[in-house]
């Protein structure tokens, strides 16, 4: 790997308060991979405290996609038809990500995204741009790799990952995080500002149903029928059944970061196969969640839903 720049302890804890006031993001999202991104976007775009300069379509493979260039291709395609229910142009605005997973720790993937993510952090700004990720990992460490200076700039609130105490071996690896691991371990190692959000007893609580949809997001303009419409369309049976949202903690942390509690620890080594060593206590310092609260943050998104179609 490059060397990476090295911010002082100040300055990392400084970049890793939580956010207040108005903040500026891009969003990195791998759309079609299931429907909770579709969610976590439409509520960022709809968020007033948040300014959203870029969308990125990141890989995927999954039964949706037959490799990860298909699967980003897909998700940019995913994120056209949301911005054109909320009234958006995509010219300048979304960019299609890496059609591959990183090689190796050291070679970067190009890609429109990761040029653009380059782009927006080096521009001159009184606060740092937050760069929230809800897929692989892939386009945001190409850039890194592609230009370190960046971290300098840049906050990375990635929902990835298991608790680190989870054992991959016993209990199964974080979609995410295995589809590109070594793009994770940049992140983890490269000293980037970063707040982590696991997935498991974490996010996970991001829990709802089709009557909630029903009562709270149909009816709630183009984009309300559509996101009830994929919800709907996800399950063959809703009876007595919940499905998790997990992508739309992230866009909570930029809204309101006490609904998304967080303490701050050292960064853990994260290993080929998932796992995290701690044992290292003097790596430097990253933010990680260990609670989302679900009710203010649905509350939240289903009124700014209402506000919009009103």
């Amino acid at each position: 790997m490059p060397a990476f720049p090295k911010l002082s302890k100040e300055e990392r804890l400084a970049m890793l308060e939580p956010p207040t006031g108005s903040v500026s993001m891009v969003l990195d999202t791998d759309t079609f991979n299931e429907i909770d991104d579709q969610f976590a976007l439409t509520y960022a775009l709809i968020s007033d405290k948040i300014k959203v300069e870029a969308v990125y379509a990141a890989p995927f493979t999954n039964k949706r996609s037959t490799g990860p260039a298909d699967g980003m291709e897909k998700s940019y395609q995913e994120i056209l038809r949301i911005l054109a229910r909320l009234g958006y142009s995509a010219e300048g605005f979304a960019f299609r990500g890496s059609q591959e997973y990183l090689p190796a720790l050291d070679e970067p993937v190009h890609s429109p995204a990761a040029e653009d993510l380059i782009d927006r952090a080096l521009v001159p700004r009184s606060k740092p741009l937050y760069v929230l990720a809800i897929g692989a990992i892939t386009n945001i460490a190409s850039a890194i790799l592609l230009k370190p200076e960046i971290i300098r700039h840049i906050v990375v609130v990635w929902l990835g990952g298991h608790p680190y105490y989870w054992d991959p071996h016993k209990l199964g690896k974080e979609f995410n995080m295995r589809q590109d691991v070594p793009a994770a371990q940049i992140i983890f190692n490269s000293g980037v500002p970063f707040v982590h959000i696991p997935c498991k007893n974490v996010a996970e609580f991001m829990l709802t149903t089709l009557p909630e949809m029903d009562r709270y997001v149909k009816g709630r303009g183009p984009i309300g029928d559509y996101l009830y419409q994929i919800f709907e369309g996800y399950f063959k049976d809703h009876y007595a059944r919940s499905k998790v949202l997990w992508d739309i903690s992230t866009v909570a942390y930029l809204n309101n970061p006490d609904w998304v509690p967080t303490e701050v620890l050292p960064a853990p080594i994260l290993r080929d196969d998932t796992s995290y060593d701690q044992s290292d206590t003097l790596r430097h310092a990253i933010r990680v969640a260990y609670h989302v609260h679900r009710d203010p943050i649905f509350a939240d998104l289903f009124r700014k839903l209402e506000t919009l179609a009103k």
